[in-house]
């Protein structure tokens, strides 16, 4: 049985997609720039919001200024805006409380600012008791380097054997790699299976009644 369980945020807990989607919008479309279909943007997001706005300016565009411009932009909006369309995906909360019920430690490690992390755990999710919740800080590496898993662990100091990490990305496949835990792939997130397999997932499950098994049972 897993004693830890550390969840990526953003396509694993919560369907965040459209406010990211709209807040990159937001700030191309204030400092002139093209915006994007939201559509497109699942393969945008991931590696935090600089690598966002790296991504969504044009090439000829990608300076260090202009990044940091439409980063500002992007925060600012995001920050009153990050649950307009949020919502979490069916069956993680049942999840998250049976686990709990179960003595299972839980955290979250995302590529997400970390004040904006605290707020959206904080207002989807409660009624958990989260061993740690971990945002991408200044100065710290984000996802796939393994810093944040290490960070949940000084949290919650738990053998890594008996941690799993749940995410639904290839960065978070490698960044359990990284970091020497096990890793399930989930299906209903923002990438396909098949970047999951091949970042070698340890798991690949399409129901979070999955998740629970596997940290039961193995």
């Amino acid at each position: 049985m897993k004693k830890l369980v550390i969840f990526d945020l953003d396509g694993t807990l919560l369907n965040t997609i459209e406010d990211l989607g709209h807040a990159s919008n937001y700030a191309l479309e204030k400092l002139g720039f093209p915006t994007h279909n939201i559509s497109s943007y699942p393969f945008y997001v991931g590696n935090g919001v600089t690598k966002l706005i790296e991504r969504i300016l044009p090439d000829d565009r990608r300076t260090k200024l202009d990044i940091e411009r439409v980063r500002r932009e992007f925060i600012s909006y995001y920050d009153e805006h990050d649950h307009d369309y949020s919502t979490p995906y069916d069956g993680i909360k049942s999840l998250l409380v049976a686990l709990q019920d179960k003595g299972v430690k839980l955290a979250v490690a995302s590529n997400k600012y970390h004040r904006a992390v605290v707020r959206l755990v904080n207002h989807y999710f409660g009624e958990i008791n989260w061993a740690s919740v971990r945002g991408q800080e200044d100065l710290c590496p984000v996802k796939p380097d393994p810093s944040i898993l290490f960070a949940n662990l000084l949290d919650c100091p738990t053998p890594k054997a008996d941690v799993l990490y749940v995410g639904d990305s290839g960065v978070d496949m490698e960044t359990a790699r990284r970091a020497c835990v096990d890793s399930v792939g989930v299906t209903w997130g923002f990438r396909p299976a098949k970047e999951l397999r091949e970042n070698y997932a340890t798991h690949i499950v399409d129901r979070p009644d999955d998740i629970l098994d596997i940290v039961l049972n193995g």
